[in-house]
């Protein structure tokens, strides 16, 4: 009844975010997630992806018939798109093989079975219909939000050194080799999650069952959550509000080299193309989530996890999509949600429920300093920012010190009781 719920609910949001799309003359998620089956997708590297999401579930002789059958229905999209000389991309394979297995579920699984393969599609199609929304999302946070903080946001900044000016030439000093590093990063998160997803969930064929709680779970909430927070502070990034890319709405073209100064900030009007999508910086929470689950995983994991956390924040402050103080938002705002679903998953109790409460505190407190306080904040440096990074770290303190907690509890549950010898008697 739970996975009927969320899909209902699922289904709503994408029918509302269509709609809305429409309103503005575009496709909505669930036009572009439908005209991939034929046309050519924006990313195949996510379908298949998706599609080894689903292949958890599988044996591995049915994982090789899955990946040969989508191999070569692409093969075949290849030919015929070279034959009319259409875009050629690749992926379609991919989606086929996911919707065939839903099929097979409904038409030839049973019970468990049944539930098990479907969950594992749902898993996939969520990951594309996320990728999706997420257009959509940022098409509307373009449309409805004509006016943009970025001067609020640019002077908090200084409380933390104007971070991303100074990745910034340090980006561009490493020339173009370490530009393409921390983009293929970037633009490729959804590759590093599966890859760790696909660590959490390898036992599920053979246990027949889902981990209580996993990495897509913690992606998904936060792209679900993440563009509401966009409605409510609207911000474009360094790159546009004060670089080349705004154009004639930019504030002046300061990025990376000049650090903007300090004055009274105001709301600015910008384009209706640009999303506003920097405040908290998604990109970066994404990569923490990633970063907290490799944890778990052998050292090549935990390397590729730490490589995945540092490398996304170089690009993301490097190449002027986020402001210092979209970072320290971001790890906040995923703490709190990882710590939310962990209790879910366990049940609540107190040091969960106070680490919640004190994380959307945290993160509530920052926007609201960014907004009212980012005066004080550029003028008191020395003061403001150790106090945005301890506001941060107190946030990861307190979930370290939790998962410890929990993880003492689970192991001495489990630990047999010693054997109670016979005492003899006396004689």
């Amino acid at each position: 009844m739970l996975w009927v719920a969320v899909s209902v609910v699922g289904l709503g949001f994408l029918i509302a975010l269509e709609i809305a799309a429409r309103r503005y003359g575009e496709p909505g998620p669930i036009t572009e997630q439908a005209r991939e089956v034929i046309f050519a997708p924006k990313s195949g590297t996510v379908l298949y992806v998706s599609m080894a999401l689903t292949m958890v579930v599988l044996t591995w002789r049915q994982r090789f018939i899955a990946v040969g059958a989508a191999m070569g229905i692409d093969v075949v999209f290849w030919f015929v798109r070279w034959a009319v000389d259409a875009e050629m991309r690749f992926g379609n394979g991919a989606l086929w093989v996911t919707l065939a297995c839903a099929v097979i579920a409904v038409t030839r699984r049973t019970g468990r079975d049944r539930v098990l393969l479907l969950k594992g599609v749902g898993l996939a199609l969520l990951l594309v219909a996320g990728r999706k929304t997420g257009y959509t999302w940022l098409l509307i946070t373009s449309k409805t939000r004509p006016a943009v903080l970025d001067q609020y946001v640019a002077t908090a900044d200084h409380a933390l050194g104007n971070p991303s000016w100074v990745v910034g030439r340090i980006v561009a000093a490493t020339g173009t080799v370490g530009a393409h590093v921390l983009d293929w990063v970037y633009v490729q998160l959804a590759v590093g999650a599966v890859v760790v997803a696909l660590y959490q969930l390898r036992n599920v064929a053979v246990e027949r069952r889902f981990p209580g709680h996993h990495l897509v779970r913690t992606f998904l909430v936060i792209g679900l959550l993440g563009p509401g927070i966009y409605m409510i502070f609207p911000v474009v990034g360094p790159i546009f509000a004060y670089g080349a890319d705004g154009g004639q709405w930019a504030v002046a073209n300061l990025w990376p080299d000049t650090p903007p100064p300090v004055s009274t900030p105001h709301p600015m009007p910008f384009d209706e193309i640009t999303p506003r999508n920097c405040m908290p910086s998604l990109h970066t929470a994404w990569a923490t989530a990633i970063f907290i689950h490799s944890l778990k995983g052998p050292w090549a994991l935990r390397f590729a996890g730490a490589f995945w956390l540092i490398a996304t924040l170089g690009a993301t402050l490097g190449f002027g999509y986020h402001y210092g103080a979209d970072i320290v938002a971001g790890v906040v705002f995923t703490l709190t949600i990882e710590m939310a679903l962990r209790s879910l998953d366990r049940g609540w109790d107190r040091p969960g429920i106070q680490l919640v409460v004190h994380g959307a505190a945290v993160f509530v407190a920052l926007l609201a300093s960014y907004r009212y306080l980012s005066m004080e904040m550029a003028e008191h440096p020395w003061v403001f920012g150790p106090l945005l990074i301890l506001a941060m770290t107190s946030v990861v303190y307190g979930y370290v010190r939790t998962t410890k907690l929990w993880e003492r509890k689970a192991a001495s549950a489990h630990v047999p009781e010693p054997r109670r010898e016979t005492q003899p008697e006396l004689v």
